[in-house]
């Protein structure tokens, strides 16, 4: 550095000013290193801000030492936009803040951190939205959205960033404080603000004719600095620093155009039976002026259908193998004229050569399938398994739509000639397509390979008088091109622009001025030297290449997109719900991972303390599992990471007693009283708490004396005696397991905590006619167990031991083609999920015959017709245990407590209740396990009336229902056993 300055001296000096989070280690900067673009720049550290006070201070300090700045948001950006070799200020955390909202002039003020969907949130009451509608809504920033330049599906009727931003309030690189909006030249006065505003209008004047003739005249252009603006009479200035990418000036507050919300809408899905037809046909579908006009390609659908999420969805609205769809929609004030547009497009769509070739989608709720679907096109094109994957480099051109068709004809012929293919989706309304050709950035012939199709592609979009960047932004990817599309002298007056307002170069350099070459691959996520040693693992990983029987594929499947950082709806991620770190994220653990195992966070970085720190609060909730769209499985990525501690390491005592229940279990049971006495006297807990590391301000499960026993337990030869709810005893013959028509299996849950759950199992199976069998290990053998104790702390070799005495237990009922029930969750999905991965003679297609008891009677409904009765409540509310969503089974719980009659149902919405095993006992989490029921969970449990039932089918779900909501939660057979005794 200039002054010599060493890196521990900034940071030490960040650390003495600031309130916020300075993070120097190696992890921390790793995970900053990279965005959701192709390239990856270690950072010199990162600051989270807890206020502005904090940014002025670190734009200070690190202005003293030389040190140039990054703001970052939600690091999401496609063009390397939000890396660089600086100091990281991650806005996310704490500069969130809705300001103020007035709905009678339709603004609102906003801190750069403030989340898109949530602010349209705070705005929905008011009947307004910000109509910027980008596809990474849940964890976009407005901040990031407004140096990018963003854009949206709508924009065909909303325009872009920089017509929707009325003013910043910005920080300048020398810390001067100013306000860009709206300006009056003839107004301006002396101060060091003012001349600066005076020397960018001088420059509007003087190139105002080159400025015309170079600027792009199709919908969208978010190349370079917004020089246009200048040269208006009464300009914006906030317009010039919208797009800028951060180099020019901190923006602090941010004030926005609302618009009205839509009213209802419409969909008309348009199928072509090819890609030309689609793009021909879009220029004169925007004619019945539709609010969005967005593309899904051949590639995109066949992915979508493999990812279990987004099959049942496209089943809806595809007819045959269209090799393209357009997805259309009129959002007007009157549904009658919606419906008016859409009859136009059918029979438009008949005049074109293509008659009934419109899936209409009315329904709101079908609507918003669909546009998920859309919303997720990036993460699904990211999807592929294989080594090559669809790569974002020439990813939003833009060219007007009477050139579309000829112009993607032409660039599907660059790839051709190059030796690939390419994803095209997204914005036809616009004439901008997201493309990405599919290439493998880990061989130097592939880099070339893009070089090549970068060069010839804007070649071809110069050719067309296009944009080469139409939403996207220039980063590193885009900036060296900026010559050749915009020519010498406009890249000059952008040079210009940046020194007057940046003349050190602090603010994010090398980006749009001054770029570095977008091929070199010092600067790639995949580097010259990148590789992984072979290692250990402990699952195999079907369908992913590379190292660890595809451990490398299925951690590289993180594209760094950031569908994690949702902070509403569904599961995942919620420990980042609770802390908003990087760190507790999927894509943050996922980057630690792929760092740690190629060897760029040093010798024994997988089973360091660093490595354990940034898994420590994954709860293993298999969100990730379902609606991670490139399906990132984090949660058995955590047991990787725990056995090869544990490995190296061994295990601690806490991890012991949690991971070797199932085995001192049958022997605990025999003395309850001294094993519960740990609740009942507060010394004992304390000492636990030092000991074991288990909270003593939370009462451990209590054991029971009167285990649950199968009829075989209990001494039975023929007959079993089956209690009812209520206590009385019906007589079924025991029948063996492969003829029964239902086996159940005895979770060591409820076995030994919550025996009366499986009784009701029994009552309930029994009162509906079936033969009845028990899962039971080899006589004299204490009782059958999933593996998932062990699993949970990383002890490998016992649960597969354990899962390996269940599998052959029940093998002889799957392979006579029966079905195994359970009710605890976490125990049965283990079948579904870890065992095909662990044992190579159970395949999933056995894993899908062991089910939950309610996904067994939901479908068998219709054939035993239980005779279900009225319950003493009117109301159900189900909280879905984590890995019921995870393997997408609510619907079955749903359906079964509708049969109830006079039952109303309904299932709260909620992610990670937050017990997650032995996760909300440990002193260490236990506030993040408070915090992540409190997010939603709680409230709604609290809301519920006196007389209504909860219902949870995880036992550690109804113990944090019961310890923190103050209320008795059931198992969804509770229910089932008193409604067939009321028969």
């Amino acid at each position: 550095m200039a002054d010599g300055t060493l890196p521990s001296d900034l940071d030490r000096q960040l650390r003495h000013a600031l309130r916020g989070d300075v993070l120097w280690d190696d992890f921390s900067r790793g995970r900053y290193a990279t965005d959701a673009s192709i390239y990856q720049v270690m950072p010199r550290g990162v600051v989270v801000p807890h206020d502005i006070d904090d940014v002025i201070a670190t734009m200070e300090i690190s202005r003293a030492a030389s040190v140039p700045i990054t703001p970052r948001g939600g690091g999401t950006s496609q063009c390397g936009q939000t890396i660089n070799e600086s100091v990281i200020l991650d806005l996310s955390k704490h500069l969130n803040k809705i300001i103020s909202i007035d709905p009678e002039t339709r603004e609102a003020v906003v801190e750069p951190g403030v989340v898109l969907d949530e602010l349209n949130r705070a705005l929905k009451p008011h009947g307004l939205w910000y109509p910027i509608d980008v596809s990474t809504a849940s964890r976009a920033t407005i901040g990031g959205m407004t140096a990018n330049n963003s854009c949206g599906a709508r924009s065909i009727r909303y325009g872009m960033s920089r017509d929707n931003v009325i003013a910043i309030d910005a920080i300048l690189a020398d810390g001067t404080r100013a306000r860009f909006g709206k300006t009056d030249p003839a107004k301006l006065g002396n101060g060091p603000v003012d001349a600066l505003i005076r020397d960018l209008l001088d420059l509007g004047t003087r190139e105002a004719e080159e400025i015309v003739a170079r600027t792009p005249q199709v919908p969208r252009n978010v190349g370079g600095y917004n020089i246009d603006a200048l040269t208006t009479a009464h300009p914006n200035l906030a317009t010039l620093l919208v797009g800028s990418e951060g180099t020019l000036a901190f923006s602090e507050k941010i004030t926005l155009k609302l618009s009205p919300l839509p009213g209802q809408k419409v969909l008309g899905m348009c199928h072509f039976p090819s890609f030309y037809a689609a793009m021909d046909a879009t220029q004169h579908i925007v004619t019945l002026e539709p609010t969005a006009v967005e593309l899904f390609d051949r590639n995109i659908i066949e992915l979508a259908r493999d990812i279990p999420i987004f099959r049942p969805v496209l089943e809806e609205f595809i007819r045959g193998e269209p090799q393209a769809l357009l997805m259309v929609e009129f959002a007007e004030e009157e549904m009658d004229e919606n419906l008016r547009r859409l009859k136009c497009l059918d029979t438009l769509m008949g005049d074109l050569g293509f008659p009934d070739a419109v899936v209409e989608a009315k329904d709101p709720a079908f609507q918003a399938r669909i546009l998920e679907v859309r919303k997720q096109g990036l993460n699904i094109m990211m999807s592929m398994k294989d080594a090559a994957k669809p790569i974002s480099f020439i990813e939003d051109c833009c060219v007007n739509l009477t050139d579309l068709a000829e112009f993607t004809a032409a660039q599907e012929e660059v790839f051709a000639r190059n030796g690939t293919r390419a994803t095209f989706y997204a914005h036809a309304s616009v004439g901008t397509l997201h493309v990405r050709p599919v290439l493998n950035l880990k061989q130097d012939t592939d880099v070339k390979a893009m070089r090549a199709i970068a060069k010839e592609t804007f070649e071809l979009v110069a050719k067309y008088k296009g944009a080469h960047s139409g939403e996207h932004g220039d980063g590193i990817v885009r900036s060296e091109f900026h010559q050749t599309m915009f020519g010498e002298r406009m890249v000059a007056n952008w040079g210009e622009v940046k020194r007057r307002f940046d003349p050190n170069g602090l603010l994010n350099p090398g980006r749009i001025v001054d770029p570095p070459r977008m091929d070199d691959r010092d600067l790639l996520r995949f580097k010259p030297d990148y590789d992984w040693p072979e290692v250990e693992t402990v699952f195999a990983w079907p369908g992913h290449i590379g190292a660890g029987r595809g451990l490398q594929g299925a951690v590289e499947m993180c594209n760094n997109n950031g569908a994690c950082r949702k902070l509403a709806g569904d599961v995942m991620c919620p420990s980042y719900r609770v802390t908003r770190n990087e760190t507790d994220l999927v894509r943050g653990r996922a980057n630690s991972l792929r760092l740690a195992l190629s060897g760029q966070l040093g010798p024994e970085a997988l089973t360091s303390d660093a490595m354990a720190d940034t898994m420590k609060l994954c709860v293993g909730c298999k969100g990730c599992r379902r609606e991670c769209p490139t399906g990132v499985d984090m949660a058995k990525m955590k047991i990787e990471v725990q056995a090869a501690r544990v490995k190296r390491r061994g295990t601690s005592l806490r991890d012991r007693a949690v991971g070797y229940l199932p085995r001192y279990a049958p022997w605990a049971a025999r003395i309850p009283w001294l094993m519960n006495l740990r609740n009942r006297i507060p010394a004992l807990a304390r000492l636990g708490e030092r000991v074991l590391g288990l909270s003593a301000d939370r009462p451990l499960p209590g054991w029971t004396g009167d285990w649950y026993r199968t009829p075989y337990d209990r001494g039975a030869v023929s007959r079993s005696s089956i209690p009812s709810a209520h206590g009385d005893v019906v007589p079924r013959p025991l029948v063996a397991p492969e003829t029964a028509d239902v086996v159940l299996f005895a979770d060591s849950f409820n076995r030994y905590f919550e025996p009366a759950n499986l009784h009701a199992a029994e009552a309930v199976l029994s009162r509906l006619g079936l033969r009845l069998g028990f899962a039971e290990p080899p006589r004299g053998e204490r009782p059958l167990c999933c593996g998932r104790t062990f699993l949970s702390v990383g002890l490998a070799d016992q649960a597969r031991h354990e899962m390996r005495r269940s599998i052959d237990a029940i093998r002889p009922v799957i392979e006579a083609g029966g079905t195994v029930v359970g009710l605890e969750p976490s125990c049965l999905m283990t079948f579904r999920d870890e065992a095909p991965q662990l044992f190579e003679d159970w395949t999933p297609e056995m894993g899908t015959r062991v089910m939950l008891l309610e996904e067994y009677l939901a479908g068998q409904i219709d054939r035993i017709r239980p005779e279900l009765r009225p319950i003493d409540a009117t109301k159900a509310l189900i909280h879905g245990h984590c890995h019921q969503k995870a393997f997408n089974v609510m619907g079955p719980t749903l359906k079964i407590l509708s049969a109830v009659p006079g039952l109303e149902v309904a299932q709260i919405a909620s992610s990670c209740c937050g017990m997650a095993g032995a996760f909300g006992y440990q002193t260490e989490t236990l506030e993040v396990s408070r915090a992540m029921a409190e997010l939603s969970l709680l409230p709604q449990v609290r809301a519920a009336g006196p007389g209504d039932r909860i219902v949870a089918d995880g036992t550690s779900c109804r113990h944090q229902i019961a310890d923190l909501g103050g209320r008795d939660a059931v198992h969804v057979v509770q229910i089932l056993a008193e409604s067939l005794d009321a028969a």
